[in-house]
């Protein structure tokens, strides 16, 4: 019965289609410079994989039942949060009631550095910060969010609140009920508790995940981790924020600064991704790898061998995203305003047309469709990129989230198009 609503739902969408063009993707802007007449995901092997995912996405879009995962991995354009956050609204404002029932956060403002934009985050005490991206910093086990912050200050507090700093109509709303803090502490004597409308909730201890587990009463879009008053050391390095409810869940997941490498040194990557277990992974890490003088396209590649490992042990049938680096620039050592172009990202696009053929991957070609070699700067005169030419401002993440979004909705749209005909 449930498949026939499916049926029925990919029936009508395909016929309104045809009557209406795409009604799901986002309206792009006009520039000489950018080919977005290609913005697609690009197939080098089989669509096999991704064919799964829409699968599931039929019934969550079109009967609100099970749960996609979604993960955007990456470096500073992930940790950032804009692009993730602009390709997340527009993912989930297809349909109504599509907010998913995971959020994995991190709170990085408490270790000093800059947040995600659709979280908010205050702390209070000392707190230290320690990263994938610098070797040397690593003195911590790392697990998915390749970062960590430790305190011995029996006072400090971390405060998240699900919202985001400037809100938008097409904004949702994430609430939750559970709370699932990862972590671990240098004494059993201190235990981290949550606070929950002035009332201290202490929650469970799952020793082998390494993970404290909360049930709050009621929905809510805010929590505060604080400890007991006890001498001793905690580190925190991830937390999971659930509400049990049906959709569309997309977490990013970045680093400033990262590589592939740097997430191959998170000890915990593996144990920590199965409490996501996501049917989709999207790559967008290379950029700093490509930054390298000795960037070798078959280390890269290896890398991302290792790594696509690990999430294939998590979820064998995870689909997979290839996202080609931007163009860039590289500043000239000797002067702090002269840049020179960096034809790495040429090297790194080849690998990645590779691995999607040899890993039957999706790719998106961000490197083409941005306008290839030397774009970046076209991007900077109009607004949409930072001065160092490997950053974008607010509005380039925006419109890279609207790209993406449009790639892979396009692509879904299809494959409504394609099994309503089988009917």
């Amino acid at each position: 019965m449930k498949k026939w609503l499916v049926y029925i739902g990919l029936l009508f969408f395909s016929e309104t289609i045809l009557a209406q063009g795409l009604p799901w993707t986002k309206p792009l802007p006009d520039y000489p410079f950018a080919h977005f007449e290609r913005n697609q995901l690009i197939y080098p092997g089989d669509s096999l994989d991704m064919e799964r995912f829409f699968q599931k996405m039929d019934s969550v879009v079109f009967l609100g039942e099970g749960n996609v995962n979604i993960m955007h991995i990456g470096g500073s354009h992930v940790q950032a949060g804009m692009f993730t956050q602009q390709f997340r609204d527009n993912l989930l404002n297809i349909s109504t009631d599509l907010m998913g029932g995971q959020n994995f956060v991190f709170p990085f403002s408490a270790g000093g550095t800059n947040n995600p934009s659709h979280f908010i985050v205050r702390s209070t005490g000392d707190w230290t910060y320690c990263r994938n991206a610098v070797h040397r910093e690593t003195d911590k086990r790392l697990g998915l969010a390749g970062a960590a912050i430790t305190t011995t200050d029996p006072l400090a507090t971390v405060s998240i609140v699900t919202r985001e700093k400037h809100p938008t109509d097409l904004t949702p709303d994430f609430d939750f009920n559970k709370v699932t803090l990862i972590g671990f502490s240098d004494t059993e004597n201190v235990v981290p508790v949550v606070s929950y409308d002035s009332t201290i909730i202490r929650g469970s201890f799952n020793e082998w995940q390494s993970t404290y587990t909360f049930e709050l009463p009621d929905f809510t879009d805010s929590i505060c981790i604080l400890f007991d008053s006890v001498p001793g050391e905690f580190t925190l390095t991830g937390v999971l924020l659930e509400n049990n409810m049906s959709g569309i869940s997309v977490h990013g997941v970045g680093v400033n600064g990262a590589s592939v490498a740097s997430y191959l040194r998170c000890d915990d990557f593996e144990r920590d991704l199965n409490l996501i277990k996501p049917d989709l992974i999207i790559f967008g890490i290379g950029i700093n790898d490509a930054a390298e003088k000795d960037f070798e396209k078959e280390a890269f590649k290896s890398n991302y061998d290792e790594l696509i490992q690990v999430i294939r042990r998590v979820n064998p049938d995870c689909a997979l995203l290839f996202m080609t680096n931007n163009d860039s620039y590289i500043r000239v050592s000797s002067s702090r305003t002269k840049y020179v172009v960096n034809h790495n990202g040429v090297i790194a696009e080849e690998a990645f047309m590779e691995m999607g053929e040899e890993y039957n991957a999706a790719v998106w070609d961000q490197f083409d469709i941005m306008g290839g070699l030397k774009s970046m700067a076209e991007w900077e005169k109009v607004g949409l990129a930072k001065k160092d030419k490997v950053h974008f401002t607010n509005d380039g993440y925006k419109l890279l989230g609207d790209l993406l979004y449009n790639a892979l909705i396009t692509r879904y749209i299809e494959h409504i198009q394609l099994n309503a005909k089988r009917l």
